[in-house]
């Protein structure tokens, strides 16, 4: 199966306008498997109203939580349980866009992290980290935490303003490519997302 993982140094990092831009920018699919938060709007509403796209390219979420909590606690307050066997990835005949919630060491449940269900997805991991004061910090750690488990690191997308230095610093020091950055957008819709990706982005960064 051809995609990407997307994840974040933090929540509310900028993951879901980053997996609305790959998917429109490279015709795939966006999936997000776990949405904790439902009363306001949901990750997969908000990518559709930005991409335009319908159900066939923008699936529903497997797991519905309406806490905006850690998978693992807004699951006990709605008294479920998570069926990790059931989070199985779709198939489908597009590249596969997948937005992880929060960032990479969320619990899923007690006794399983939001990496290890990534790693048993096997699919490449796009990290995405602000550019702003304390970013050096937050995103070498997930680099780390990413290795550390025998995972791989496509790249970094950073979201923000331009930081040259902070972003140098962490390429050079995680050992790990910049494949772009996302700048703050006034407006988003599906040209918005296109233009940017060809501006600011490199398609054969992402195999296509």
């Amino acid at each position: 199966m051809q995609g990407f993982i997307v994840t974040g140094t933090d929540t509310d990092i900028g993951k879901t306008v980053v997996a609305a831009m790959l998917t429109v920018a490279l015709q795939g699919v966006y999936f997000k498997p776990i949405q904790s938060g439902t009363v306001a709007e949901t990750d997969v509403q908000a990518v559709r109203r930005m991409t335009g796209l319908l159900e066939d390219r923008v699936l529903p979420s497997a797991v519905m939580l309406s806490q905006p909590l850690s998978p693992h606690r807004a699951a006990e307050l709605d008294g479920m349980e998570i069926d990790l066997h059931g989070l199985v990835l779709p198939r489908v005949p597009r590249p596969l866009i997948v937005e992880g919630a929060g960032g990479l060491l969320v619990p899923v449940t007690r006794d399983v992290l939001q990496a290890e269900l990534f790693k048993s997805w096997d699919l490449p991991l796009i990290l995405c980290a602000r550019t702003g004061l304390g970013t050096i910090n937050h995103t070498l750690l997930s680099i780390e935490a990413i290795r550390a488990r025998k995972m791989a690191v496509w790249g970094v997308i950073f979201v923000g303003d331009d930081n040259a230095d902070n972003i140098r610093t962490i390429a050079e020091m995680g050992a790990v490519k910049v494949l772009g950055r996302l700048p703050m957008l006034e407006m988003i819709n599906a040209d918005t997302l296109a233009n940017i990706f060809e501006q600011h982005f490199n398609r054969e960064d992402f195999g296509a």
